[in-house]
């Protein structure tokens, strides 16, 4: 993960099926192809790349739910 600053975003690539519709959609190419990587369905998934402006609009229309948006920063709880 290049940052964890909000706004930010977190692709689950095991789901994503590399369609390319996420990085289409975003104003800021904050998205592209992983290509050092191949996942479970035998695909370079998506990879943030940094540079989040919290539109949405990757989540939004990504068909499989791959994307998750967060605006404030991961807080790590101690236990």
């Amino acid at each position: 993960m290049p940052e964890t600053k909000k706004p930010y975003i977190e692709i689950v690539t095991d789901r994503c099926k590399g369609c390319e519709l996420c990085i289409s959609a975003c104003p800021k190419d904050c998205i592209e192809l992983d290509t050092s990587v191949v996942n479970a369905k035998g695909v370079n998934p998506a990879k943030y790349v940094g540079g989040c402006i919290g539109c949405g609009s990757c989540m939004l229309i990504c068909p499989d739910v791959c994307i998750e948006l967060y605006k404030e920063e991961k807080i790590q709880k101690s236990a």
